[in-house]
């Protein structure tokens, strides 16, 4: 009976395999092989005129935060490199932390309307994303140009003399990010606030919590998940970005998903290029490390 129980245990892990092994082919494929050629390359050394030499080399990994002295060989921190980092990095925060302003209390009411309102709500959210990314940065770049419809309202009612400059400047780029990734905040946070349960509150209410109160401790706890899961849905495709920063930013204001591109078109460098890419990965795997350990233990602890 023992060696018939196992022979049929094998056979069930076997049939298993042959059923997912086309997914895990696709992944192979799709994902991991590309990403094993991008982490090769970030060792080599750039080729004469763009592609790579099979040279192995650690100096595109020591780029991304230092240059070399061409006399010398001495190393520096790059002000240059830190700073596109910083400002992917304090763009991509500031950006969540906005969407996260705007996009809790907007949830909030939703998920406290009644039904049949809700889904006129979710719908206006969502309308955004029935329109191409492209589209909604020109539309923020219409508005706040220095002949746009924000300054010549600002000078019709006399409170400027000359146009503000809001074009490509970090303001310009965080005002952007800001517009496009909102309704990823507010969709997940009404997950949450939608399961909420109102006896809660009118207990709260009952002992004579005062409303700052309740929702410091009773509904921020509660939606959490989707507070964490917001923020990652948000920071990560922000950091990340490349249409925006080149619009609303005018070539001036590099984020990091430019300087990438920037080493493989131009620059030619495709060692440093993946060396960034691979940089930039790693901050979204600690974001992604966040979510896990703060977002799904505490989902899975309220249940």
């Amino acid at each position: 009976m023992a060696s018939l129980e196992s022979a049929r245990l094998k056979t069930e892990s076997r049939r298993r395999w042959l059923l997912i092994s086309p997914a895990m082919l696709v992944v192979i494929i799709g994902a991991i092989a590309p990403l094993l050629v991008i982490v090769i390359y970030s060792f080599l050394t750039p080729g004469p005129t763009g592609g790579v030499n099979f040279t192995p080399s650690f100096e595109a990994w020591t780029r991304v935060l230092f240059d070399r002295d061409l006399f010398d060989d001495t190393l520096t921190l790059s002000g240059t490199n830190l700073e596109i980092l910083l400002r992917s990095l304090l763009l991509s925060l500031a950006t969540t932390f906005l969407c996260l302003l705007v996009g809790f209390p907007t949830a909030y009411f939703i998920a406290t309307r009644n039904p049949l309102n809700r889904e006129v709500w979710l719908l206006l959210v969502t309308v955004p994303f029935w329109t191409n990314l492209l589209i909604r940065t020109f539309a923020i770049q219409d508005l706040i140009r220095n002949e746009g419809i924000i300054n010549t309202l600002l000078l019709k009612a006399g409170l400027i003399s000359e146009p503000i400059q809001m074009l490509f400047t970090n303001f310009a780029i965080c005002l952007g990010l800001f517009y496009v990734y909102l309704p990823l905040m507010i969709l997940p946070v009404y997950a949450s606030l939608e399961r909420l349960d109102r006896n809660l509150l009118e207990a709260a209410s009952d002992l004579y919590a005062r409303p700052f109160k309740v929702l410091w401790e009773i509904i921020v706890p509660l939606a959490q998940p989707g507070i964490v899961a917001g923020s990652i849905l948000v920071f990560i495709p922000a950091i990340g970005t490349y249409v925006t920063p080149i619009l609303l930013g005018g070539g001036r204001k590099l984020m990091i998903g430019n300087y990438i591109e920037l080493q493989f078109g131009q620059g030619r460098d495709w060692p440093f290029g993946s060396a960034l890419s691979l940089t930039l990965m790693g901050i979204v795997m600690v974001a992604l490390l966040v979510y896990i350990r703060h977002g799904d233990t505490h989902g899975h602890e309220h249940g």
